[in-house]
């Protein structure tokens, strides 16, 4: 009898997540790129278990990975990213044994700004020789125009997510230990994709740069160290350092577990610090990234974004400077502070456990409590639009905030 009960219940469980279609014949017939996106079955979209999603996002990341090799095995040969009009030169060197989890990554920006051609590429052939790993790939990108503000463009982080992903695919790269760096324009670039791009990043290290209008607040969950000559007075970068030491400081006391940062000034340095700022490397390999910490801090910059580790927005919610602050607590996901109105929970079992109901507060109101719905189509959209296999979210909820005006 009790052999009986236990096959009903096994039975039962199993009746409750959705028959998917065979996910590798659909996979033979469709390549796994963004447009599919329209054009997902049905049942797709049904609850499955937590080890179907786990299945299907090893097999879905297999088949995009395939399909990027294929893809842009001509740019990795060529190591040229081109996007619409501009393109992006790149040289990098691989040091040290990978290890278990794969290699790290370092990209490191170049100086120069705004100069003739010559100036910025005899930078770029310097930046190839100022650090060196003792393991990782060591990525020196040419930055596509030769413009002051060459590293923090919008069009970067499309650049960089791009070469983040090639990293991934062709170098095994650990998505959890890719790390930035710049020096003058290119510590320009450091203080303001940083912020922006935290989510993808374990650390960044700035040297002998100015932030203009950028703020740290996006620093949360990162390392960030920061370079400075005592003497670098050039647009008071001296002094906008010693600022933003004592901003990272104030930042780290009012919230201990996030915001770990260093910050070297050197009294008897100019704008040149005699590569006594390479200590950033080993400092910045101390730190993995966690791709669902428990609070985010998202800031936006002029350049926006549509998603910040486990939150996103929709791309009329996408508002230049708008700050969101969420954090989460066992099951219950707390919206502490939000200047958008609408918001999607980008859900994982990594940091909730989708077996129980998920409640979503903010301030005394809840926004939604009950179950949220792994699928097929959730982890495909996570991956086609993020190559982050670390990262995969596989339920989502959308919620609207009191005082909001429904659309």
């Amino acid at each position: 009898m009790l052999r009986f009960w236990i096959v009903c219940l096994l039975t039962c469980c199993q009746s409750s997540f959705a028959q998917s279609p065979d996910l590798d014949e659909w996979l033979k017939s469709k390549p796994l790129e963004p447009s599919v996106l329209n054009d997902l079955p049905d049942a797709f979209q049904q609850p499955i278990s937590k080890q179907q999603a786990n299945d299907a996002a090893t097999r879905l990341w297999s088949a995009r990975r395939d399909l990027l090799k294929q893809q842009r095995a001509s740019e990795m040969k060529a190591r040229e990213v081109a996007i619409g009009e501009l393109k992006m030169p790149f040289w990098y060197k691989v040091f040290g044994d990978k290890p278990e989890g794969g290699r790290s990554l370092y990209i490191s920006m170049h100086g120069g700004g705004g100069a003739p051609p010559r100036v910025n590429d005899r930078q770029y052939e310097n930046q190839k020789k100022l650090y060196q790993p003792e393991e990782g790939v060591y990525l020196v990108p040419r930055a596509p125009t030769d413009t002051w503000n060459l590293w923090h463009q919008g069009h970067i982080d499309e650049f960089f997510d791009r070469l983040i992903t090639n990293m991934i695919v062709f170098e095994d790269v650990n998505p959890n230990r890719v790390y930035i760096m710049g020096y003058s324009a290119g510590g320009d670039g450091v203080y303001q994709l940083a912020p922006r791009m935290a989510d993808r990043l374990a650390a960044a290290a700035m040297m002998a740069g100015h932030p203009n209008e950028t703020k740290p607040d996006g620093l949360r969950n990162i390392g960030f160290t920061l370079f400075m000559g005592g003497k670098d007075a050039a647009y008071k970068r001296n002094k906008i350092a010693a600022d933003w030491k004592t901003k990272l400081a104030e930042l780290q006391k009012a919230d201990p577990d996030g915001y770990r940062h260093e910050v070297t000034i050197f009294p008897e340095f100019g704008h040149w610090m005699n590569r006594k700022d390479a200590v950033a490397v080993p400092w910045m390999a101390k730190f993995t990234r966690n791709p669902f910490p428990k609070k985010i801090v998202w800031r936006q910059d002029d350049v926006a974004h549509n998603r910040f580790y486990w939150l996103a927005v929709a791309k009329e919610n996408q508002i230049p400077r708008s700050r969101v602050v969420a954090t989460v607590s066992g099951n219950e996901i707390r919206i502490e502070e939000s200047d958008v109105k609408k918001l999607t929970i980008l859900l994982s079992d990594d940091f909730v456990d989708l077996e129980k109901p998920v409640r979503i507060v903010s301030g005394e109101d809840v926004l939604f409590e009950g179950t949220a719905t792994r699928s097929i189509a959730n982890i495909a959209r996570s991956l086609l639009l993020r190559d982050d296999p670390t990262a995969v979210i596989s339920a989502r909820v959308e919620v609207e905030l009191p005082g909001s005006d429904s659309k």
